[in-house]
């Protein structure tokens, strides 16, 4: 047994990496981080400061939903602080030559736009959706893409940057890592208005996606956006279900009356539960893999941290063995 461990496992290992562990430390991370917003926002008094700025019960409420996951980040670092263990997971953060940069951010925003676009395209196009103009208002659609990027980078944090790299520092294997960080994702999600195991599919290959630009390209901030301007694009420009929750406020309303099931649209759940995103994202989780299928990971932070727990067994071996 003690054999098998160390061939599936790093020797830098933590007993807290064990991926049933880990998945509970994401939870702790997810529900502190709701203590702390909740605090704030009781403190300060957001959600009404939010609905008078707004002129809108409904949409003040709204965005106080997005940008109530901010104590997400705060309970990260947190946890970055207090741990010293987790502390070059800040590495996986930081701006890099790679992809953590302006050029990643576009290409977020490109795929996001891009992919979920498509789906709404292709839904109009058959007829399973009607929408209708509702109105601009730069004030609003600023403030909800700040936070629904709040919201959709702490989800990265909670699963593409602190349970992902926990796994990669527990298991030689990066497929730990990306699978189980993606059925956790899919897991957090189960609970959304509309769920189905369709729409459990499609998001777990959105984790996949996700996973696998940070695993590739060493990227978290393509991930940030990518999925940033995924909700934004189909929950605030065309006023589709997002997850199976709904915007008050969005640049296009859709007719809910006519809306109908189809091959990229489900009326409860929206794109997302439907079987023709889902295979988009098949294409796409294809393509990351073909294209990069001599490629090694971008970065592996926990070599080091492997080398030098490996190199200690050596010294302490012999030791060990005159006694």
């Amino acid at each position: 047994m003690r054999a098998f461990i160390e061939k599936v496992t790093r020797p830098c290992r933590r007993i807290p990496d064990f991926f049933l562990l880990a998945a509970l430390c994401s939870l702790a991370l997810v529900i502190l981080g709701e203590i702390i917003a909740g605090s704030v926002f009781y403190l300060l008094n957001v959600q009404d400061k939010l609905i008078a700025w707004s002129g809108s019960e409904n949409v003040g409420t709204f965005l106080s939903q997005y940008l109530g996951t901010f104590g997400v980040w705060i309970a990260f670092l947190l946890f970055v602080v207090i741990f010293k263990g987790n502390r070059p997971m800040l590495k996986a953060l930081a701006p890099n030559k790679s992809l953590n940069n302006i050029k990643g951010i576009l290409l977020g925003v490109l795929l996001g736009f891009g992919t979920n676009g498509l789906c709404v395209l292709i839904s109009l196009l058959m007829g399973d959706i009607k929408l209708s103009y509702n109105g601009f208002d730069w004030k609003l659609l600023t403030a909800f893409l700040i936070f629904v990027f709040i919201q959709s980078s702490s989800e990265e944090v909670t699963d593409r940057l602190y349970l992902y790299q926990k796994l990669r520092r527990r298991y030689r294997s990066p497929l730990v890592a990306i699978l189980v960080n993606s059925i956790v994702f899919m897991a957090m999600h189960m609970g959304n208005p509309g769920f189905t195991w369709v729409a459990g599919m499609q998001i777990f290959l959105a984790a996949i996606i996700w996973s696998l630009i940070v695993y590739y390209y060493d990227s978290i901030w393509v991930a940030f956006w990518f999925h940033t301007t995924w909700n934004y694009t189909q929950n605030i420009i065309f006023g589709l279900p997002n997850s199976g929750i709904v915007s008050e406020y969005s640049i296009f309303k859709l007719e809910a009356a006519s809306a109908r099931n189809g091959l990229f649209y489900n009326v409860n759940f929206g794109v997302e539960g439907s079987i023709g995103s889902s295979l988009i994202l098949i294409v796409v989780v294809i393509v990351l893999i073909v294209i990069n299928r001599k490629k090694p990971e971008k970065r592996d932070y926990w070599a080091e941290a492997e080398k030098a727990a490996a190199e200690k067994r050596v010294v302490t071996a012999p030791a060990e063995n005159a006694e």
